[in-house]
């Protein structure tokens, strides 16, 4: 007897809830997943460049698109992953093995502050986007460009919103040891903007590039919501700072996320050089780091969020011999993948820089300077990790 589709939907879809049991099977989930999503980022950026690159205006207001990322981004990076990715999973982890109901509890006022954080300081920035920008952003920059990353990056503060949502749901799902969608919901942001360029580009110009980023980040929350529901979470609007853990997490979090701020200071001021010289520098150094990252995207990246669930168990039982021996062979797994991976990025540079980014509009001057870019930043790859 035929199966119906909803059965069959239903028996295809469990894989994408199985647990991982050991450091090497999600490390593996991870990037298989992160080799399809960079593929498709690639894919996406070269179809941005071949509908943004034919005149020197469009290229401009790329670049526009492109520095206006900055600013939302570095938001994320110091509120959501400082906070989420190095501080919840461990103590989700802990608690949950003593209840829980009560570490979902936590996880909901956790959340509350997060999101609180978040939007008071997107508020502030959408305030002040034009002089934020002014100060960033060097002489070479056109007045032009400049109205473009100001519009550019109060309308993708929306899609940072849904990331911070997004991202507490990966770190729950990790926190049970789910990898697979936290893994390909990139893919799906990475969709989420080809579909807004090619819908809206008509009639928005640059700014459907914007419209795509929000559309992305609504598909990668959305995929993880279901299975963090069917996991028990159900959300509590609570601030209690008396709750077990909560306190806890904000004693935990600052060290991290200053040791983003700094990461994230170093990128502005990236940004200020570029943008300072012209000629499209912005985009040469976005394209040289976005390629430096391969390794530690297709490597460090896996084994270090595969990790840190079996990390966070160890830790909780208190076997610091595990600890550390399980900590060990992680670091040296990924050294011995990156060592070659980043010889590899030196020698090949040309080539792989043509082959990512070589649309019909893409000069050929562009790509020398990428390359340039890449054989430098490819020497500080391990030392990235």
């Amino acid at each position: 007897m035929p199966l119906s589709i909803t059965s069959l939907f239903k028996n295809n879809g469990k894989w994408l809830e199985q647990q991982q049991t050991t450091v090497l099977s999600a490390a593996t989930i991870i990037a298989v997943a992160n080799v399809v999503s960079m593929f498709a980022g690639f894919l996406r950026e070269r179809l941005l460049i071949a509908t943004f690159f034919h005149t020197g205006t469009s290229q401009q207001a790329y670049e526009a698109f492109k520095v206006a990322f900055q600013i939302p981004n570095t938001l994320f990076q110091i509120i959501i992953l400082g906070a989420l990715s190095a501080t919840l999973v461990p103590l989700f982890t802990q608690h949950k093995k003593e209840d829980e109901a009560r570490a979902f509890a936590m996880s909901s006022i956790i959340f509350n502050y997060i999101i609180l954080a978040f939007v008071l300081i997107s508020v502030v920035i959408f305030i002040f986007a034009e002089p934020i920008t002014r100060m960033r952003t060097g002489v070479k920059f056109t007045p032009e460009q400049v109205q473009i990353v100001i519009n550019l990056t109060r309308l993708m503060l929306v899609s940072q919103l849904f990331f911070a949502v997004s991202n507490f749901l990966t770190g729950i799902l990790q926190s049970y040891q789910r990898f697979i969608l936290p893994a390909f919901s990139p893919i799906l942001y990475n969709l989420g903007i080809l579909v807004g360029v090619y819908l809206f580009a008509p009639w928005l110009g640059i700014y459907s590039t914007g419209v795509g980023v929000v559309i992305g980040a609504f598909f990668h929350m959305t995929v993880q919501l279901p299975m963090v529901l069917k996991l028990g979470f159900r959300y509590r609007w609570s601030f209690d700072l008396n709750f077990p853990g909560v306190k806890r997490f904000l004693k935990l979090s600052p060290p991290r996320t200053l040791a983003l701020v700094l990461g994230e200071f170093k990128k502005l001021a990236l940004g200020f050089f570029a943008t300072s010289l012209g000629n499209l520098s912005f985009l040469v150094m976005d394209y040289g780091l976005a390629l430096m990252t391969v390794p530690i995207r297709f490597v460090g990246v896996p084994i270090g969020q595969a990790s840190l669930p079996f990390l966070s168990d160890e830790a909780s039982e208190q076997d610091l011999h595990r600890f550390k021996e399980l900590l060990l062979q992680s670091l040296h797994q990924i050294a011995f993948l990156c060592y070659p991976a980043s010889v590899l990025l030196l020698i090949l540079r040309i080539p792989i820089v043509r082959l990512v980014y070589g649309a019909a509009q893409f000069p050929w001057q562009m790509t020398l300077n990428t390359g340039m870019v890449l054989a430098i930043v490819s020497l500080s790859i391990v030392g990235s990790l």
